[in-house]
């Protein structure tokens, strides 16, 4: 079996990581690694696809993996990537918005079966945590000057216009706390994500180290963006969801069948499981007879059958 990184490489799903070679060697066994994702909606959107998929390609290669949803992080807010700040959620609306996002994640990543999943809500280990132990046993390992040096952060704060609340500030030192607290329940070492987290998995990885003196790794996926640097996953009518309530299968398969020439490759290799020899062969219908829409075909119909089955795939072929 060829390693989980090749795998990573060549569908370009490796952004950022921490050093490479001992990251490869880490990984030659299998490995506890979790990917985090903040409860804002009751699913998860077409953006999600690139981190969701590469954490059921190490499942796959025999790794265990945590999916955790930020039942405590989701009532501060990540500011990363936001130029301004989110407006908070009640418990209720993150609980239900939690419960939504565990049955997304059911159709891509196996909770059963002989190396399962696991769902985790870090709500459950920070709940009880006082702010007053929070400064110390946290608080007391990140230094002002690093967190200020994040992109998250800095973007935040160069922007007259913006600026950056306490509360959001503090979002780094949660998830920080988050990696540390996964690596003594779990024997997690590895945190994945979008690569607008970089800066929260490093934040991670340095307090793991201070604290636990813990030998942790991390690595990012790309965003999915177009080749003219748009994120992908916006209508005219608003985002794509992966739950039918929000975008219906007809729509769903649409919004893939539509996707640019430039982009359907990079869509294949990044959001599906095709083999390398398809994705070639469909590269090369892309070239030579762009007008069929082979490869975009192929993406809309296997992306619609894992997120919304066969019987909505099915009804997209009638339709």
């Amino acid at each position: 079996m060829s390693h989980i990184l090749d795998e990573l490489a060549w569908r370009e799903s490796l952004h950022q990581h921490t050093d490479l070679d001992e990251l490869r060697a880490h990984l030659a066994v299998p490995r506890t690694l979790y990917c985090g994702f903040d409860p804002t909606a009751p699913t998860l959107h077409v953006g999600s696809l690139v981190p969701v998929m590469a954490l059921r390609r190490f499942q796959r290669a025999g790794h265990h993996v945590l999916a955790l949803v930020g039942g405590a992080t989701g009532m501060v807010g990540d500011p990363s990537g936001k130029s301004e700040e989110r407006n908070l959620l009640d418990e209720d609306t993150l609980a239900a918005n939690v419960a939504g996002i565990r049955t997304t994640l059911e159709r891509f990543l196996d909770f059963g079966g002989s190396n399962p999943a696991r769902f985790v809500n870090n709500l459950d280990w920070t709940r009880g945590v006082s702010y007053l132990a929070f400064l110390r046993d946290v608080g007391k390992h990140m230094t002002v000057n690093a967190m200020l040096a994040k992109d998250s952060v800095k973007g935040r704060i160069e922007r007259p216009d913006a600026g950056i609340s306490y509360t959001e500030f503090s979002y780094m030192l949660l998830q920080a706390f988050d990696f540390a607290e996964q690596h003594r329940l779990y024997g997690c070492t590895v945190q994945i994500g979008g690569s607008d987290q970089w800066g929260n998995i490093t934040a991670g990885i340095e307090r793991g180290r201070k604290m636990r003196g813990a030998a942790l790794h991390g690595a990012t996926v790309p965003l999915l963006l177009t080749s003219d640097g748009r994120k992908m996953g916006k209508t005219a009518r608003g985002a794509v969801w992966l739950d039918p309530a929000r975008t219906s299968p007809y729509a769903f398969y649409q919004y893939w069948l539509n996707v640019a020439d430039a982009d359907v490759l990079t869509c294949l290799r990044l959001l599906t499981e095709l083999p390398r020899e398809e994705v070639e062969a469909l590269a090369a219908a892309t070239a030579s007879s762009p007008g069929e829409r082979a490869a975009q075909r192929r993406l809309a119909s296997w992306l619609t059958a894992i997120v919304h089955g066969e019987t909505g795939h099915a009804a997209t072929q009638r339709a």
